[in-house]
């Protein structure tokens, strides 16, 4: 099998051409913005299944109307604490990053924000808008639920969706950012495998018979057939290696996200401008000072740094430094793209007069 070659380009080049598609497809400047930033910072972090890569699939769902660019999401139910939203099949980052700047609103002013969306689509890495919060010194929380992916332990069928939960708070060099599915990867996942046609190296999935299998493509078309089989939960199959924990936290996920919003399960999502998210922030200083608790977060990822590594190992990572160091380093030198998605980004800005890279 031949290795996947990349290119690399600038942010500059990336922005450029990220918001030159969106305009073009019809979405004002600044919406544009909000999109090619969520796909910007995946790609910087090396999530290569959220970013630029993702902008076909966005095209097909703009083209078959699933997503509603004219939609203007609407608040349904608000306390001063919390608030939904419905987002009308808006495009995901744009209503998510809405909700998210409401909870930050909120937590300013009584010290926590929640707010729910229901009837959006996808809408990127969900580090994203934790990162939002903690920009403004607060602690981020985000979930979403998705199309159901997830065999759950024992279960023969997918019932569950990849479910991410991400975490932020301000501590040491970089903030604290924990971003991961509860399954062992994601859709966007197995669609980067099937498109640059390589086989799935570990037990990721399982086909409809419920066997393990390194098929892409097949464990794809299961999924979108409803015929059983799917993606693992974090720990893999069984109870051995605690796949039921990751099955677990789907589950939590899915509490957070589709029933707080009344919106729709995983189990009936149909993957059309029904998925619903959770959004919250909380202004540490609600447990007192914010500087002490900032040193003391400061301090545990200090230990964590320091302590013995095993050995052959130089560095104990805390969540968030990897992709932070990767960032700092594709701000230099250009981000990667595969050279599939970049024939197909080309394809798309020539059909849409625009100039490609």
């Amino acid at each position: 099998m031949e290795k996947t070659e990349y290119k690399r380009i600038s942010t500059d080049e990336y922005t450029r051409l990220c918001n030159d598609i969106f305009k073009a497809l019809g979405f004002e400047e600044r919406d544009s913005g909000i999109i090619t930033d969520v796909l910007l910072k995946a790609d910087l972090f090396g999530i290569e299944s959220h970013g630029i890569s993702r902008i076909m699939k966005y095209v097909r769902l703009l083209r078959e109307g699933i997503v509603d660019i004219n939609a203007v999401p609407e608040i349904i139910f608000e306390t001063p604490v919390s608030a939904v939203y419905d987002a009308k099949s808006a495009m995901g980052q744009l209503v998510s990053s809405l909700a998210m700047d409401k909870a930050i609103e909120k937590a300013k002013k009584a010290g926590i924000g929640m707010v729910q969306v229901k009837n959006s689509n996808h809408y990127g890495i969900a580090g994203y808008y934790v990162l939002k919060a903690v920009e403004q010194g607060l602690i981020g929380i985000c979930m979403t639920n998705t199309v159901a992916i997830m065999v759950p332990t024992f279960s023969a069928e997918a019932l569950l969706g990849s479910n991410p939960i991400a975490v932020g708070m301000p501590a040491g060099k970089y903030p604290f950012l924990y971003d991961g599915a509860t399954t062992v990867i994601t859709r966007g996942k197995l669609e980067l495998y099937n498109k640059l046609e390589k086989k799935l190296p570990y037990e990721w999935a399982v086909d409809s018979e419920g066997q393990v299998s390194g098929d892409p493509k097949l464990v794809l078309k299961s999924i979108s057939d409803k015929s059983g089989g799917g993606i693992l939960p974090v720990g893999g199959a069984g109870e051995e290696l605690s796949g039921y924990k990751g099955y677990g936290y789907a589950l939590i996920c899915e509490l957070f996200t589709s029933v707080l919003s009344d919106s729709v399960s995983a189990i009936h999502k149909t993957d059309k401008g029904d998925t619903s998210h959770a959004f919250y922030a909380i202004d540490p200083a609600i447990f007192g000072s914010r500087e002490e608790i900032r040193k003391r977060a400061d301090k545990l990822l200090e230990e964590i740094h320091n302590a013995r590594p095993a050995k052959g190992k130089e560095h104990i990572f805390v969540p968030g430094e990897k992709e932070f160091e990767r960032e700092r380093e594709y701000r230099i030198n250009g981000v990667p793209i595969s050279t599939k998605s970049v024939n197909e980004l080309n394809k798309i800005a020539e059909e849409l007069r625009i100039e490609g890279i």
